[in-house]
């Protein structure tokens, strides 16, 4: 066998086809795509092939790939303390505490910090039930919160039905998507509205006083890249203080930057109970992720315990990694850049692509979080490909992906939706760049278009 170092694509493949099973994936099906190095926006891969990644890899690497700050403030970490038990205290993980208190919305004072998103979704359930003394948990139909116990039984999406029949209490609902409205809603004002009435309605039939938290995602995220109409997550967050319900809001994959602000929540003011995080906090460096809480709720742990813990909780070279991260953000003005890239290039750029290419029915997102989205009739909105499509199913997506990959741009598709999302250094030429990839592969979709 030759060593890693020398390995071309296909040994690589091979090797890690017999030894590594991968996440939600018939594993003889795969053909994984190696990668030997990264920087920037960019990634290679062991034949000498450059990519655009368009993808962040899973959303997470906002500030692109081995960024020169984090990998010094790593190695420092390491040389100092590589390691400590989350009972004693650490520079590090009360600096990052600090740090993210001071950008979190409202009253979020605290952190409690995990490994990754899935981790906080889990412990944010847990906290509003202590708080509440209450048992249920609403979310979202179309929504992804994590795939442990808790989060993937919350997770409205298919990924969800393989963990059933799994935790008691949780209750999903429909959110609001105009496009593919459930309300038959023909407006943003219509659709907010009519999806908080069925919002109200479901917990007129569950009992409000029987529900500990409603957990939703800012702007969804794998499900579409769906952006809230104005006024929804405030018509959340008033329902919630109405019924005595902790609102929590998932940023795992809006949050830090990828909308052009802090938290996706920010765009509307919103002020949640509890916010889970985890991706943009450290781009992934080294796992972590984080619940933030509100003082308030925090606070009625002064003289009881909490009942949770990890092992690597405020891990020291993770924290390390988000520490040196967000000062990057703020000395970089990362999230104007964000908010440039898409106002100027992505925006513009993506709905130039729809006038052009009928098998996009709709774009939208903000920041560098946006979603294209195809279909095989404009007129009846079919989608390209199925729900839940996976495989031989995904047809002409499939294909599309494949040739985004023969031109050298990494992209992330969830069924019929292209999630256009790249690191948020991105620059206006990589952006337009990745743009004029994406519309010479869009000619696979529209070559399956039947409208």
């Amino acid at each position: 066998m030759a060593t890693t170092a020398r390995m071309s694509n296909e040994e690589l493949r091979e090797l890690e086809k017999a030894h590594v099973f991968h996440s939600w994936s018939a594993q003889g099906l795969i053909s994984p795509l190696p990668v030997e190095r990264a920087e920037g926006v960019y990634m290679w891969d062991h034949d000498g092939k450059r990519y655009l990644d368009f993808s962040s890899q899973l959303v997470n690497t906002n500030i692109g790939h081995q960024h020169p700050k984090v990998v010094a403030a790593i190695k420092e970490q390491a040389d100092l303390l590589c390691t400590v038990a989350p009972q004693h205290a650490n520079a590090k993980r009360a600096e990052l505490a600090a740090m993210v208190a001071e950008i979190a919305p409202g009253d979020i004072d605290m952190a409690f910090f995990t490994n990754g998103g899935a981790e906080a979704t889990e412990n944010a359930m847990r906290m509003a039930r202590i708080y509440t003394g209450r048992h249920k948990m609403l979310a979202t139909y179309r929504s992804y919160h994590g795939a442990t116990g808790g989060s993937i039984v919350l997770t409205g999406d298919p990924r969800r039905w393989a963990a059933e029949p799994g935790m008691a209490g949780v209750v999903h609902f429909c959110g609001p998507y105009l496009y593919r409205s459930s309300f038959n809603a023909t407006t943003p004002e219509e659709e907010c509205s009519r999806a908080l009435a069925h919002l109200e309605e479901i917990l007129l039939y569950e009992g409000p006083q029987t529900v500990a938290g409603i957990i939703i995602e800012s702007v969804v995220g794998t499900n579409g890249i769906l952006v809230p109409p104005d006024g929804y997550l405030e018509g959340v967050r008033e329902i919630c203080t109405r019924h005595g319900i902790v609102m929590i809001c998932d940023e795992v994959m809006a949050g830090f930057g990828r909308t052009g602000e802090w938290f996706a929540c920010d765009h509307w003011g919103v002020e949640p109970d509890l916010i889970t995080c985890a991706k943009g906090i450290n781009s992934g460096y080294v796992p972590l992720g984080a619940l933030l809480i509100s003082r308030r709720i925090a606070d009625t742990f002064r003289e009881r315990a909490w009942m949770g813990g990890l092992t690597y909780s405020g891990h020291p070279l993770a924290c390390a990694a988000a520490v040196a991260s967000i000062e990057a953000y703020k000395e970089e003005d990362i999230l104007g850049n964000a908010r440039m890239i898409g106002a100027d290039v992505l925006g513009p750029g993506l709905r130039e692509l729809q006038d052009r290419h009928p098998s996009i029915g709709e774009v939208r997102g903000k920041g560098c979080f946006w979603g294209v989205e195809l279909v095989a009739d404009r007129a009846t909105r079919e989608m390209l490909a199925p729900f839940n499509a996976s495989g031989a199913q995904m047809g002409a997506v499939g294909a599309l992906q494949k040739r985004c990959w023969e031109l050298g741009l990494a992209t992330m598709i969830h069924w019929n939706v292209i999630m256009v999302v790249p690191p948020l250094v991105i620059t206006p030429e990589e952006a337009r760049l990745g743009l004029e990839m994406l519309d010479d592969a869009l000619g696979v979709a529209d070559a399956a278009y039947r409208g």
